[in-house]
């Protein structure tokens, strides 16, 4: 599968945290900034209002991003393969860890909604992908060469199907 052939190991944890963090100061820019801008008092430039909130959104998402790679990554080098159920099983675990604080019971709870989460996710991914390859799967082929053509007929060359074999 083509999008599991990312960044190596290391790399990817820095690279989903710093995506996780760019994420969440875009996210939490416009929601800090839509707060901002109806709560601020009159008087008050209210779109800086809106700005001061940017920290606690970015972070946690890098944290999740981070932590998330990291689990995945270690799943890889445990399981020795890269599949959607690694990413599943991260978001799960992820899920879990993050949720340690506040107890068994919330850690269960936070667990199964990262594991469906990201089930989701991954299950969408897989669909798409087998959609996008039928389309493709009856198309004639593309002759990126003219020399391929038979310059009698108009026609491919011996050993390719014609165009009216496909319609």
């Amino acid at each position: 599968m083509e999008e599991y052939a990312r960044e190596p190991c290391p790399w990817r944890i820095v690279d989903d945290c710093g995506g996780a963090f760019t994420m969440g100061v875009i996210g939490g820019g416009v929601f800090q900034a839509i707060k901002g801008f109806r709560n601020a008092p009159i008087g008050l430039p209210r779109m800086f209002l809106g700005t001061l909130g940017l920290g606690p959104p970015a972070g946690s998402f890098a944290v999740w991003g981070g932590l998330f790679s990291t689990i995945d990554c270690g799943l890889v080098r445990l399981r020795g393969k890269e599949d959607p159920w690694n990413s599943i099983t991260s978001g799960a675990l992820t899920g879990a860890v993050l949720a340690a604080r506040s107890g068994p019971l919330a850690m269960v709870g936070s667990a199964m909604m990262g594991g469906i989460l990201l089930a989701l996710i991954e299950g969408v991914g897989i669909l798409l992908t087998r959609y996008t390859a039928q389309q493709f799967r009856n198309a004639p082929p593309f002759l990126e060469d003219p020399s391929q053509l038979n310059p009698k007929e108009g026609a491919p060359a011996p050993g390719y199907p014609s165009y009216q074999q496909y319609h």
